[in-house]
């Protein structure tokens, strides 16, 4: 065999074990976060919701997601533990202040010029667009009434 017939099978090769070792990688940063957890913290599910951590055991998780209500999650359904700041900025609402003691906007508030700032939902008139889309069915409802061809019984 050849170098030639033989590189393409080195490159995948090469290439399946970079994605392997980030993976695990990935993997093993996952577990120490969650290990590295503790009661009174800040966390992230895997499906978005935010909670503070009351118990851990060994494969679970007690967690407060409003006050009084607790639920057990697996630890593995933990997504990101939170520094206190970050975890207080999104589910109290605090803003936290940088060095130069300007207000840190959230991933929302980011617009670009010439983007409208703020839509107020309650006074955009639904109810018009659809009285105008049915108006040409009412208009060609009333010539086929005039020419005496339509609702013939």
């Amino acid at each position: 065999m050849s170098l030639v017939t033989l590189l393409p099978f080195i490159v995948l090769i090469g290439a399946m074990f970079l994605m392997t070792r980030s993976a695990k990688k990935k993997q093993q940063a996952a577990v120490q976060m969650r290990n590295d957890m503790q009661p009174g913290t800040g966390v992230r599910t895997i499906g978005g919701m935010y909670a503070t951590v009351k118990e851990i055991q060994e494969d679970t998780v007690l967690l407060e997601v409003a006050p009084g209500v607790h639920a057990v999650y697996a630890k593995n359904a933990i997504g990101a533990v939170l520094e206190d700041a970050e975890y207080n900025r999104i589910v109290h609402g605090d803003d936290e202040l940088e060095s130069d003691g300007t207000v840190v906007p959230d991933d929302a508030s980011s617009l670009t010029a010439g983007e409208p700032a703020d839509v107020d939902v309650a006074k955009i008139d639904l109810g018009k667009k659809a009285e105008d889309a049915d108006a040409p069915k009412d208009a060609e409802a009333e010539d086929t009434k005039a020419d005496g061809k339509g609702d013939a019984k």
